[in-house]
């Protein structure tokens, strides 16, 4: 059985998704600067990565026991991992916009008409990653909002900050997030193959 956080973990540090520079900490959009960059978009350019990471999804959905109607990808880096596992589940795929457009039909949500809604489904959201978890959580709202229930998140990588775990707790009702691969178990495996930290 593929132990995908390890596998994730050297997949990543081995192309270089994700770096570590404790010396010189990454910028990140927040406002953070933090020792860990994380660009799980290069993991997009190799096809073994890729298969590994819906393969990953998919054994999360099913360790999960999670039975989804529609697969939800974030715009725009959780898009092409929410439209692989859909693929793989042969399931309905959306993608949701941070906020609604402010043209045409100001939808928020793209993949149902802007005149119907989710119609009760159950919805599953994929994440590249949650680092503040504010984006995150608005998705999950976003479907919650279009009348979609929506429970769980998934990400390839979760930095597991205490802020994160805060806006996940605010949603009402709760949504649970799992991911393929924390911080920790990053760390862990760098520490063991020697890479410098």
């Amino acid at each position: 059985m593929v132990n995908y956080p390890i596998e994730i973990a050297l997949k990543g540090l081995a192309i270089k998704a994700i770096k570590l520079n404790p010396d010189n900490p990454f910028q990140w959009a927040s406002g953070y600067r933090m020792p860990i960059y994380n660009d799980n978009r290069m993991f997009l350019f190799f096809p073994d990565c890729r298969d590994l990471i819906t393969e990953g999804f998919n054994y999360l959905i099913d360790s999960l026991s999670v039975n989804p109607d529609v697969i939800a990808g974030t715009s725009t880096a959780g898009i092409p991992w929410g439209m692989s596992l859909a693929n793989k589940l042969d399931k309905p795929f959306i993608y949701i916009r941070d906020k609604p457009k402010d043209h045409g039909l100001k939808n928020q949500i793209e993949g149902i008409d802007a005149e119907k809604n989710l119609e009760n489904r159950n919805v599953v959201v994929i994440e590249d990653l949650i680092s503040t978890g504010g984006s995150s959580a608005r998705a999950v709202q976003a479907v919650r909002n279009a009348n979609g229930n929506c429970n769980y998140c998934l990400s390839i990588f979760d930095y597991g900050l205490d802020k994160a775990v805060q806006a996940f707790n605010s949603l009402d009702p709760k949504c649970k997030v799992s991911s393929l691969l924390d911080y920790y178990t990053l760390l862990e495996v760098a520490k063991q193959n020697k890479i410098k930290i």
